[in-house]
């Protein structure tokens, strides 16, 4: 399967809390909800179609809290509701124990070789969404094939940002880009190694 990821971001490069006040107030954040200005149908369908190639989901344990108790109540057969629910859905923890909600497997152990095992398998899409400190933590191990960002225009000012100040070096190339009515931007990348330097008058 093709590891792909999808993160909402601002241009501060916040990810915390994108939809609602109350979704994420780690470090007392308090400005959650920073996309409900932003609502745009063609981005329904965009994201419709993106979640119709999943056949599993990896997912870091914070956004797994924040899905769990929303989604069961909320399934309305389509392939966003319906498909986060009942595909498998994985979580790299050392806490979450004995999960209810159906097709959850929670990984440990040696978190790497089994997402590279899940890879390996046989399928369309193994997708990651939200889960920042995940997501971190699979570029810096090379184990992205895609990275879809969806940019907001709007600066929040503080949360939680998708890279550090200091970090790992990314280069991505560009694979599409598309811009809504909203204003966000809807970014495809491909990871391709590290950030190479110089300078630029040579």
């Amino acid at each position: 399967m093709k590891l792909t990821a999808s993160m909402m971001v601002t241009l501060d490069g916040v990810y915390q809390g994108p939809g609602g006040r109350e979704e994420d107030e780690r470090g007392s954040f308090d400005r959650g909800g920073w996309t409900a200005a932003y609502a745009d149908p063609d981005g329904w369908g965009w994201l419709t179609a993106w979640f119709e190639r999943a056949d599993a989901f990896l997912l870091g344990r914070k956004t797994w809290q924040i899905w769990e108790p929303y989604w069961p109540l909320h399934d309305s057969g389509d392939p966003v509701s319906h498909g986060i629910n009942v595909l498998p859905k994985y979580v790299p923890s050392t806490t979450l124990k004995d999960p209810a909600w159906q097709n959850t497997h929670v990984i440990t152990g040696d978190i790497e070789a089994a997402i590279r095992e899940l890879r390996a398998r046989p399928g369309r899409e193994l997708q990651v969404h939200g889960s920042g400190v995940l997501l971190r933590w699979l570029l810096e191990r090379d184990l992205v094939d895609e990275l879809n960002l969806r940019l907001y225009p709007v600066v929040v000012g503080d949360g939680l940002r998708l890279f550090p100040e200091r970090g790992q070096t990314h280069n991505l190339e560009l694979v599409e880009s598309r811009s809504l009515s909203s204003g966000v931007m809807l970014l495809t990348y491909r990871p391709a190694g590290r950030a190479t330097f110089g300078d630029a008058g040579e």
